[in-house]
This record gives structure tokens, sequence and C-alpha cells, in this order.
């Protein structure tokens, strides 16, 4: 047997050694498994090596569809099926045999269903509804689901992730709609659900376990936990029991909101939709398929060294994606410890544990479908790798693990398992023995508890020896294949290795001794009962512990950490921790918990502290259970926090409204309730309250003002029917009863006109003491144990008639008006007929419109005209109108217009309104021509420009507003010259207007020519395109196009315009880069300019002076500094002299004067007696002269 590079290849080579140059045959490219439609072209194609080169054959049968040679040593094969059907879906193998050897490999062929069924199925699907018949006691009736059931079930539970391929799977190819149809499901199931359940989540499909078993888990909290759990297996009920240990198939556990199916003995008939009921509703459904895969090759037992690479692989009978790796029960993925390695033909996996250390070892397990194999990974210490501390690594296109770790006999089975299965080709092993059914595992132990370990081997008979540490000694208990020892009270010499030695098997496990912290269990009852103390006091929390230190000690009020303060004191011993609070409040009653950890664990204990207070004042306002003339009985709240005990008395004072003393009603007892005899009717009363504890007595709360009072009025009186006869009427009593029950009624009526109330006898609401013909109003009045309240508001006046027959249909229904958005409307009244049809009173006008089936009333209350218009209409929508006639007797039957009315004006024909309107214009060249008209039409017309009977070119721009259009030609040049006619046209008429545009002005014309293109002489179909561009308008246009000579002339050339010119070569292939011209220019004759300036006349400005803010009058203390301004203007600048009683202060150094653009200010230091008199400013100048005087006053002079 040899080996090939390409994993899945099994070679067979036939002689020991081979011949110098030859080789047996090997594949360098296998077959690619294929999944494919019905009906569509399948290939197989695989690349062979070999000398001489090998014979090709698939199933033993040979194939010469196509094959061909790549090189001297390569052969290209190709198996080809032309129409593929769902018969041809197989496993294939392909064979190369040569004199020397034998190459064998397989590919998978996949066919799906042609797309007719699916989409047969797919309508069939989308239109199912899921519903099960069920029994009265919520289960459903015995009957198998079929595929179409199936699909909804699955997708209502199934991640969104998976919805494309589920869909895939049973022929789905609408998407969109499954989601919407799903959607709907969705919302009916979890309004169906929420009945019985508060919250699903965690919804786990089946998974199978290492151990045999399939399990379903989901979280769910019921919201009755007596509520009954179903478990369906394609519709079918399917018993189970609550236990795992009981005999039953299926199994439920549950564990705290938990709940885990387990399904036992896996076969092939365990695969089908399994559903979760609650009451009768499903609440979770998971596909269980079990695909038709086994074992050709198990994992086998592994042998590693420490700090090595150990690998298991395994090979199947059939490819499957992947395969679930568990080591020591727990599953494993890719990671740098881990890595799943799997063949391209999807028939080997592996796995590979990196840098393998003791704790690697133990029991590893692969599982396939509902098949699953184990074995065992042995770390032995002492390697080279263990001894170093350096891993082993391979090298870069060596083997993982050594070919001796496997063994020869190893491969030998892997490879004739895989591509013999399918031919049923079986070989013998040697009995391997005694062996393990399952080994040790590593224990973690308490001091002070018990420990076990235990294993299985494979027979009774076998006997075996304990070690611990490699020492002899440890008692062994044996029951049948079980071995076990136990240790009663673990300590700490009892940690370290034990290993199970049995007829020359091995297994072995670690026991670690672990001491977490501990409470005993007097000590944590002792700690759990509440400590109570009174407010300011304090309380201390102990409790002792045991556990390895060192240990965190944490301590908690409330959820809050507590550490050292002045109130709170933490004191920390070893074996015991205590708590000291001080000066206690009632808010630091709460929950007191203590935390502590080590390396091995974390523990909690908690415990209450009650702080005993004074209470809070009782919680208001009152509320009045019953009143009477000399009684009231009210209630209030209990207070919100009774200090931590229990509510002995109410003390209760009372006082009456207007006067300084207050009564003691003395203590009442516990209950929030008092009835006071003693009150004096129409008074009112205010109540103190006070909670009496063992604690002390809380603050007063003092209520609002309470009264015996009357009730309040009832509600106005409504006629409920009227008659010659007797009139019915109805209220509602009063808010306000007066603190006591209604008694009953007082009833009173009054004629229209009249001031006088009468007495109704007897009080009751079908009213006979009435005259036919005359109309009444009424009143009513409540009356309590203290006597009649204030009466009602009156009621409506009603006639004592018989009631009136309902209106005819309205006369002469028409519309008068009409607008885009408003519709005006005229009718006759309907005819009086005695006995059948009376007068109308009133109209409700109603629409609707055309897409609609219900009516719209316009007008909320009835109108009395027989005219009405109706506003807020959609333009140009159709709309049925009609109107209904009222009266007392009630609605006559409605009156419909013939036919639906659309929403626009009357119909105009179309006509002009300007007055005068211009038929001729002249523009100039290059300048815009403008032209409005103004017409009237309806409904809105269609408006169309001509010129010269053709449409008007791209460049004229034509705006429609309502009631004008505009034609506009933004830059007219000579071409634009014509007769522009204007048509608006509607279904009424139409109406034309002619104007003629003359373009005049200075234009010339300018002919370009070019060499012609090298190509013209090939193509005849080539011409040529000419564009230009102004220094106007800066853009390019097209002049002309489709020119088959070498010049063109262009019109327009206005002058003062700078012009660049480009030609472009064209043909059925497209258009060449264009050939641009010089800049080309016509000068503008500019005509002479002359300016003409104004002779300038001299200005005068000289002026008098003036004083624009005179002197105002000072008075400053003595010793304080005096500031006075004023402000002069005059041209020329005037002259400034300061005056003190006549006298110049111009050169006196006791005085600061300034002058600064005719603001003039002097300024006094100090101010004494001697400052005292009359300040003058005097301004001059060539043209006048101006004084201004004050009065300085100085204020403490002697």
């Amino acid at each position: 047997l040899a080996r090939s590079k390409v994993p899945g290849v099994m070679i067979t080579q036939f002689m020991e050694e081979l011949p110098e140059g030859m080789t047996t045959p090997d594949f360098t490219r296998k077959p690619i498994a294929l999944t494919i439609q019905e009906g569509k072209l399948a290939v197989f194609k695989a690349i062979i090596v070999g000398t001489p080169t090998p014979t090709v054959t698939w199933n033993n049968r040979p194939y010469l569809l196509s094959k061909f040679s790549d090189s001297k040593y390569a052969s290209v094969v190709i198996h080809q099926f032309p129409k593929v059907s769902p018969e041809d879906a197989d496993t294939y193998k392909c064979f190369a045999t040569n004199e020397y050897g034998k190459a064998v490999c397989t590919v998978v062929l996949n066919v799906i269903a042609g797309r007719n069924f699916k989409r047969h199925k797919q309508k069939s699907l989308l239109k199912l509804e899921i519903s099960y018949s069920r029994n009265p006691d919520g289960t459903r009736e015995e009957k198998l689901m079929n595929d179409e059931e199936k699909v909804w079930e699955i997708l209502l539970s199934a991640d969104k992730k998976d919805y494309e391929r589920i869909c895939a799977e049973y022929g789905i190819t609408d998407f969109r709609g499954m989601l919407k149809k799903l959607n709907e499901m969705k919302k009916e199931r979890e309004e169906e659900i929420a009945e019985f359940v508060s919250h699903i989540s965690a919804l786990k499909p089946v998974e199978v376990t290492c151990d045999d078993y399939a399990t379903i888990e989901l979280d769910m909290d019921l919201k009755d936990p007596s509520s009954k759990i179903f478990l369906y297996k394609d519709g079918v009920m399917v018993p189970f029991c609550k236990e795992e240990g009981e005999e039953l198939k299926h199994s439920l556990k549950q564990v705290g909101k938990k709940y885990i199916f387990t399904i036992k003995k896996l076969g092939k008939e365990d695969a089908g939709l399994y559903s979760v009921d609650v009451e009768g509703v499903n609440v979770f459904s998971t596909d269980f398929k079990v695909p038709e895969v086994d074992f050709a090759v198990k994992i086998q037992e592994v042998k590693a060294e420490e700090r090595e690479d150990a690998m298991f692989q395994c090979v199947l009978t059939a490819p499957m994606n992947e395969v679930k790796w568990f080591g020591k029960s727990a599953p494993l993925t890719n990671s740098e410890k881990h890595e799943i390695i799997v063949s391209e033909d999807k028939l080997i996996h592996k796995l590979i544990v990196r840098d393998c250390l003791p704790l690697d070892s133990g029991i590893y397990a692969a599982v396939a479908g509902i098949k699953s194999c184990n074995a065992w990974l042995i770390i032995e210490a002492g390697g080279a790798g263990g001894a170093k501390g350096k891993r082993r690594r391979r090298e870069k296109d060596g083997q993982l693990v050594p070919d001796a770790a496997i063994g020869k006999s190893l491969h030998f089975s892997l490879w004739s398992a895989v591509y013999c299965s399918r031919c049923y080709l079986h070989f013998c092993t040697a009995n391997p023995g005694v062996h393990f059914h399952a080994g040790l595992s590593d224990c973690k132990a308490i001091t002070g508890e018990a420990a076990e370990l235990e294993c299985k081997v494979s027979s009774e008979e076998c006997q075996g020896i304990w070690y611990k540490d490699g020492q002899e000694g440890i008692t062994i208990t044996k029951d049948g294949t079980f071995h076990r020892l136990k240790i009663h009270k673990v300590t700490e010499e009892f940690a370290g290795k034990y290993k199970f030695e049995a007829d020359g098997r091995k297994t072995e496990a670690t026991i670690v001794v672990e001491d977490p912290p501990r409470f005993e269990p007097e000590e944590l009852e002792a700690f759990k009962t509440p400590v109570t103390v009174k407010k300011g006091h304090k309380a201390t929390f102990k409790i002792p512990y045991i556990g390895r230190e060192p240990i965190k000690v944490t301590w908690y009020l409330d959820g809050e950490e507590l550490s050292d303060d002045s109130n709170i004191k933490l004191e920390h011993s070893e074996g015991y921790s205590r708590l000291l609070l001080t000066k206690l409040q009632r808010k630091d009653s709460g929950e007191i918990k203590v935390k502590l950890k080590n390396e091995f664990g974390t523990i909690e204990a908690v415990s209450q502290l009650v702080v005993l207070d004074k209470p809070t004042p009782p919680i208001g306002p009152l509320e009045i259970v019953e009143a009477s003339s000399s009684t009231i009985e009210f209630k209030w709240r209990p207070p919100k926090d009774s200090g931590g005990c229990k509510i002995g008395n109410y003390i209760l004072e009372r006082q009456q409204v207007g006067r300084n003393t207050w009564k003691k009603l003395g203590p009442i007892g516990p209950e929030a309730k008092y009835k006071d005899t003693d009150v004096d009717h129409g008074r009112r009363y205010c109540y103190r309250i006070r909670v009496e504890t063992s604690m002390g007595t809380s603050e007063m709360m003092e209520t609002e003002d309470v009264q015996a009072a009357y009730p309040g009025p009832p509600s106005a009186p409504k006629v409920v029917s009227a008659s010659k006869d007797c009139i019915n009427i109805s209220w509602s009593p009063p808010c306000n009863t007066g603190g006591t029950n209604i008694l009953g009624y007082n009833l009173e009526k009054r004629k229209r006109g009249s001031n006088l109330w009468g007495q109704v006898n007897p009080h009751e609401e079908m009213i006979r003491d009435v005259v036919e013909g005359i109309e009444y109003e009424f009143r009513v009045s409540a009356i309590n144990n203290s006597g009649a309240g204030e009466f009602s508001p009156p009621s409506e006046f009603v006639f004592a008639r018989d009631p009136k027959k309902p209106p005819g249909k309205v006369i002469d229904l028409k519309v008068t008006d009409s607008s885009c958005t408003t519709l005006s409307l005229s009718w006759a009244k309907p005819k009086d007929i005695e006995g059948v049809e009376d007068e109308a009173k009133g109209y409700f006008v109603e629409i609707r419109p055309a897409e609609n089936t219900e009516w719209d009333r316009c007008n909320s209350n009835a109108i009395t005209m027989t005219t009405y218009t109706v506003k807020g209409m959609k333009s140009m929508a159709m709309y049925w109108v009609r109107v209904i006639a009222t009266n007392d007797g009630g609605e006559g039957e409605p009156q419909e217009l013939d036919n639906y009315i659309i929403a626009m004006p009357p119909p105009v024909r179309p006509h002009f309104t300007d007055a005068k309107i211009k038929s001729f214009m002249v523009v100039r060249a290059g300048n815009s021509a403008r032209f409005n008209i103004n017409f009237q039409a309806s409904p809105w017309p269609e408006i169309v420009w001509l010129k010269d009977g053709a449409p008007v070119s791209k460049k004229v721009t034509v705006s429609n507003t309502e009631g004008t259009s505009q034609l506009l030609i933004p830059s007219s040049e000579r071409t634009d010259t014509g007769i522009y006619t204007i048509i608006i046209k509607n279904i009424v008429g139409q109406e034309t207007f002619s104007i003629e545009i003359r373009v005049t002005g200075d234009t010339h014309a300018l002919t370009v020519s070019w060499t012609p293109s090298p190509d013209e002489k090939r193509d005849d179909r080539l011409h040529y395109m000419v564009t230009k561009r102004d220094s106007k308008k800066r853009t390019w246009h097209t002049v002309a196009d489709l020119i088959f000579n070498n010049r063109f002339t262009v019109c327009n050339i206005m002058p003062g315009r700078e012009y660049k010119f480009r030609i472009y070569a064209k043909n059925d292939m497209g258009s060449s880069k264009p050939s641009e011209s010089q800049k080309w220019l016509i000068s503008a004759k500019k005509e002479k300019f002359t300016l003409q300036v104004p002779e300038s006349k001299p200005c005068n400005l000289q002026s008098p002076p003036r004083f624009l803010v005179p002197l105002k009058m000072h008075t400053a203390p003595q010793g304080y500094e005096c500031y006075m301004s004023c402000a002069v203007k005059g041209d020329p600048t005037p002259h400034v002299t300061w005056l003190r009683n006549n006298i110049s202060l111009n050169t006196n150094t006791n005085y600061y004067i300034s002058n600064t653009c005719g603001v003039c200010s002097l300024l006094i230091l100090r101010v004494g007696s001697k400052d005292t008199g009359e300040y003058k400013v005097v301004a001059e100048n060539p043209i006048g002269r101006v004084e201004c005087s004050t009065k300085l006053t100085v204020r403490g002079k002697s």
C-alpha cells in the first residue's frame, strides 16, 4: 500500500520494488463533487499520472468519453452526463490501473429535482394555513404531517440566516411572498404563546452529543408552572418521562427556566420534525435529520510526549462537511489549541491537539450524524519535549504525528476502509484484551468533604491496582466492571495524581484539593436572624468562617459596598469578620450581605438590619365615606413608613372653621377610619391626625375643610321622547353627593314665556302632567340626608305632541357653480304630506369620491338654507353628491344627483382677454424678444406655439401659467424672423392669434473652410459637423451637420463679438477629435461719446457762531472738583473765552480750559467759596458773536 500526495486517494502497489523509471498510477487532481440541476450537463474531470500510462475506468466500467494527454506523463480524464436525472445521483469511483499498481478515488453527484415540481410545490406552500385539530385537553389529533405543514413550523422557529437554506430545500422560490406570510404567522403565534408563556428564548435545535444522546433545549418562563407540556414528532405525540434514569426513550429535564428534552438510543427512525407545545400552543419546532453516514475507520488511541502535537483521524462512509469533535465531553472548535482538518472529498476528518500537556489527556470523541466513536489521548511525560520545556513541531511538509505513533496497521486499516467500504471489504484485528470503557477524570475536592474516582473496564473479571503519585496502598472498591476509590474526608495530603492499572492498561487522574471559604451551618443560621435596633444606637454583625487564606471579605448594605468610616467599623481577623454600625438612622435599614472570596471560590451570607424610629405622618387627603346632618364618617391612608413598629393608635383633633381652639377626640385605635357623630349641619370642620407607635408619635397631618353639605346640582335633563300625553326625560346624578347617599330628586317644569316653576307629581322620569301643543322645559335637584340641593340647568324646550314623521326627498337638486376645489348646490324643500312626511327642519350634504364606497358628511350640524357650497375638493376628481332632509322625526331618504360631478370650473371656450394685442414686433439682433398674451379657458387648455406653421425651435422658451402664456427668444438672430402663432384648445373649442416678429440689425456672414479628412476617399458616408462659440454665450452649439463638402457659410455673425469654430469628421463609427479655428472678430462701429460736465457753483459755508449744547447750572460740594462744558459751532472756527463775573479766565492757571472740535470745557479741581459766581462763555468769529452763561453754587461754605 503506497501513499498519495492527494488526500482521499488510495494506491495499491502490486510489487515491492518497481523497475527504474516505472511508477504506480496516482491522481494529481481528483474529481470534484457536484450538486447540479436536473437536465443540466454534469462533468467530472481528473488528472492522472503514471508510467506506463494507466487505463481509466469508472465504477469498474471503462469510459472513453473524452481522454487526452496534456504532457508526456499526465492525462486528463473527463466523464460526462449529457442530461443528468435524479437516478444518476450516486457516489462514483474512478480507477486508474497499470501493470505496477492501481489508484482509486471517489466523487459524489447530487441532482436537484426540476423546477416545475418546485413551482407547483411553492404555490401550495404559500396558500397553506397551519391549523391543527386538537382534543379538548389541548393535545393534537393523531395525524402525520406532510411537507407543506412541516416547512412553516420549521420557518417559525428558525433563524433568519437559515431561511434561504430551508426555502431551497423545500422548493420555495418566492422568497418575498414567504417572508410576508411568515411575518403574519409570527404575529399570530406570538399572541397565542403570550397567553401561557411570559418569556421564551435561547431556542437550540437538535444537537447530538458524544454520549449518543440528542437534546432539544429552550429557555421558557411559564405563567403557570403547572401548564402541560407536550412533545410531538411529525405531528404524533411522543411520550416522555421527567427523569433521565427511567426506561422511556424520551425524557424531559427542567433546570430553573431551562427545559431539556433528551432522545436516547438514536437510530434512523428518530429523524423527523420535533415540536414542543404548551397547553395546545406550539412554542418551538426543530427538524432532526439523520444522514446516512457511519465510521469506516474510527479514531484510535493516541500516545504523545509532553509538548508534542497529537492527531486523531477518522474516515466516513459518505462525504460530510464536518463532524463534531468533543474533548472530555466538551465541544471543540478551531483555535490555537485545536485544529480541525477536512479532506477535499470530505471523507477524512482530523483533529490536531497542539502543544500537548498532561491536562490534555482524556477521552476524545467524534460525532457524525448519530454515530460516534471515542479514544484516549495519553500524554507521556519525560520525553525530549517535556524535559526541555519546548514544544516539538513538525517539519514543513512532514507529518504532525510520527508514523510510529499511529502504527502501520492503523494506516492500512484507515486507507483500506475508506475506499473499500462500499465494496464490503472487511479485515480482522487482534483481540486487544482488557480496555477502558471510561477512564479516570480529574477531580476537584473540597477540604473536609468526600471525593471519589471511578473508571470502567471491559471485563468484570479484571483486577486492578490503584497508585497515588506512583505509590501503592490505596483501598479499592469494585462493583462489576466499575472500580472506585473513595476518600471520605479530604485533606491536603490527598492531593496528587492517581493511577489505575488493569491488565497492562493504565488510566490516571489528578485530585486537586480546594479550600474555598465556607460557613458553619449553625453560625450561618444565627447570622441570618434580623438585627433590630433603635434610632441612634449601634448594630453589630459577626460571622466566623473557614477556608484557605488569603480570603477577601466584603460587606454590603443594600448592594452598596461598605468601607471604614466615622459610623462604620470593619474588623477582620483569622477565622471571623465583624461589622459595627453606629449612630444608625431609619434610612440605614436594609439588607446586610457579607461576601467571602479566595482562589477557590466565593460565598455569600445575607441578614437584615431594622432601625426603629418614629412613624411618618398619615397620608391624605380625607375620603368621605358617609355624611349626614349630624354625622361625618371619613378615612385616610396609613403612613408611608411606620418606623418599623406596629401602629398602636391614631390621635385625632378637630377644629370648627372660624374658631381658634382644637378639640381632642382621643386615640381611636389602629384603623385609619373615624366616624364623627358630634357635628352641626352646614358647619365646616378641620382635623389633625397623628400616628402613635411604641417609638413615639408622628408629625401631624392637617386635613382640608369638610362638612355635612347638601348635594350638588345634577346635569341638565335631556328629552328622551315626547308625545301629546307624556314626555320622557333623563339626567345624570350630581358629582358632589354632599358626603352621603342620594335619597331622591325634585323635578319641576315651566311653560315657555312663564316665570313660574311647578312641581311635577309624581316624581317620575315619564311626565304625564302636560297639555298637548304646549312647549315645556324641566329642571331637577338632588336630595340627601341634609336636604335638597341646587337645581340643575334647565333642559331644552320640547313640545307635548306626537313624534313627527321624517321628511321626504328634496326637490330640484342641481349644481349652480363649481371650481377646482368647490361645488355650489341648490334645491327646494320636500313636499309636506300629513301623516306620511312632515316638514323638513334642516339638511345634510354628503359627498363620496368615485373610488370610495363610504359617504362623507360635509356639515356636522343641519343647515336650514336650501343652498350649500362644498369646499376642499380635489381638482378634476369625480364625486357623487346627495342631500338629506331632517326634522325631529329623523332623517329622510337621500336625494342624489343623476350623474357624478367633476371638480372643475364651468366649461369656458378659450378667448383672449387683452383689449389690444400687438400683431407686429421689431427686435434688434442679439436682443431678447418677449411676447405675453392673456387668455381665459376652462378646463385648462392645451397651448401650442408655431413659427411659420411649424413648432418653435428648442432655443425658444414658452412659459404657461394660469391665464397667461409667454414666448421668449433669449438672443434673437435673423433666422428668428417669422410669424408666431399661439393655439389655445380645450374640450369646448379653440382660439388662435398670430404675431410677426422681425429681427433687424447689422449682422454678417462668414464662410468657414477646412482641409478634407484623409479618410474621406475611403469612406463615402463620411461627413462634417460645424460648431460655434462666441464671446458672449461662452458655450458651444451646433451650427450645421451632415456637410459633405469642405466649406460652410455661417450667418448672423454679430459685430463686436469674438467667434471660434470647431470642425468634426463623422461616420457610422462616431466622430473624430475637433479641429479648432483661431478667434475671429468684426469690429463694431463705436459712436463718439461726449461728456458735458455742468459748471459748478461756489458754495459759501461760512456761518456765525452758535451753541449746539449750552452750559448747565452746577452745584458742587466744597473741596470737590467741578466740570463745565458746552458745544459751539461756526465757520471760521470761533475763538472761545471763559469769564467769571465778567473777568477772563483764559490765563488763570487755577482753571483747566480745553476746546476740542467745538466742545469747550472748564475744570475746577477743588471748589472753594471764591469760585461762586456767574460763568460765561463768549464765542466770536469775523461773522458774529454769541454768549452763554451759568451759575455755580458751592455747598457747605461758612
